[in-house]
């Protein structure tokens, strides 16, 4: 018995499988198109294999892997983006935290310092009094309590002597010092009461035969009882020889008796004011006038001696005058006579009149310092012009 062969030829579809008719164009299953010609066996398995090259390979992952690896995905995205911002970012902008903690600690330090101010209090500590010589030319305790700036009556109760506190040469004192009370340090200005008794200006006597507090303070023009308060006195007695410190700068409005006149210290050189050094004055100034700052208010018997020279003339020519203003106009007398600038010195100095001379004129002394010398020129007057014939 024979096989029969089957008469209906078929193909099989390279992409499902499916068995198919020879002449199908189009799979049923999957939709593969097929070509019109009819390919041998061998061309249609190299088909079905380079169809199934083509084929993408199928990768299945379950559902927690799959966020696992989207979580990952994304912490490593997040961290390549940090890292780029943080290099393209300028410098500090990462640093301004950790550079705000330092601030603080200034703050603190000032309370640390407040704290030390009351040790900068000075202690109430008695300092004990120094031993003292009287000497000869102390006089009384009066004298020796003004030289140390205490009170007479602290001498009296730290020696035990009576009231009229009697002293004689070589016995020796026990001097308190004066109130440990110290100036205030921030200014070098002394307190008014010791400005007064440091530029007060004083006479010393000594005390004749018959004189009492009431006579001196006559004879001065000087309250007794600023006599008393200057040279630390506690009763109006005064003794034969005693030393005392006659305040002038106490003296009453009313004048007294002339005191013994005493020459005050020097006064500084003058400072010259104008011209300006090397002015220059034409025909147009009949003027000049010479100014210079004030060196302190004179006293009677003193004044400003003005010199001018003409250091061109051929003949110097000087003009010597005294004023207590502080200026000076030059006399048109002196005013060179012919149309050649002349060169002037002048310089001012501070005298006082020692007295006069044979014909009543008065001596005048230096008081102070001479002023610089200044030069100014000045043309004298014009040459009238020569007639014509």
């Amino acid at each position: 018995m024979s096989l029969e062969s089957n008469p209906n030829k078929t193909k099989i579809c390279p992409t499902c499988g499916t068995r198919l008719s020879e002449n199908a164009a189009r799979c049923l299953v999957c939709g593969t198109e097929f070509a019109a010609k009819v390919e041998t066996k061998s061309s249609a398995k190299k088909v079905e294999k380079s169809v199934q090259a083509s084929r993408m390979p199928m990768v299945t992952l379950s559902l927690p892997v799959a966020v696992g690896v989207l979580a990952v995905v994304v912490i490593l995205v997040g961290v390549i983006s940090f890292i780029s911002l943080r290099a393209s970012a300028p410098e500090g902008t990462f640093d301004s935290v950790e550079t705000a903690t330092p601030t603080e600690t200034p703050t603190i330090t000032p309370t640390v310092t407040a704290t030390l101010q009351p040790t900068d209090i000075p202690t109430a500590t008695n300092i004990p009094p120094f031993d003292y010589t009287v000497a000869e030319g102390d006089g009384t305790c009066g004298f020796i309590a003004a030289q140390f700036r205490v009170s007479v009556q602290s001498i009296i109760i730290e020696n035990n002597l009576p009231a009229s506190c009697p002293i004689s040469v070589g016995q020796k004192l026990k001097i308190p010092y004066p109130t440990a009370t110290p100036p205030p340090p921030p200014t070098n200005t002394p307190l008014p009461a010791e400005a007064t008794r440091e530029n007060c200006e004083t006479v010393p006597i000594t005390v004749q035969d018959g004189d009492t507090l009431s006579t001196i303070a006559a004879n001065y023009a000087v309250p007794p009882e600023a006599i008393k308060e200057f040279n630390g006195k506690t009763t109006d007695n005064v003794f034969t020889g005693e030393t005392l410190l006659v305040p002038l700068c106490r003296r009453a409005a009313t004048p007294g008796p002339t005191p013994t006149p005493t020459i005050p210290p020097p006064y500084p050189a003058p400072n010259l004011l104008l011209p300006a050094d090397g002015a220059a004055f034409t025909l147009a100034n009949d003027v000049v006038t010479l100014q210079w700052a004030s060196v302190g208010t004179l006293r009677d018997a003193e004044a400003y001696q003005i010199t001018v020279e003409d250091v061109t003339s051929d003949q110097t020519r000087r003009l010597t005058d005294y004023v207590t203003d502080t200026k000076y106009i030059v006399p048109t007398s002196f005013r060179p006579k012919d149309n050649v600038a002349h060169v002037l010195r002048w310089w001012v100095t501070s005298v006082r009149q020692a007295g006069t001379d044979n014909q009543g004129q008065p001596v005048w002394v230096n008081a102070g310092a001479a002023s610089e010398k200044h030069v100014f020129t000045w043309v004298g007057v014009a040459v009238a012009g020569t007639p014509s014939p």
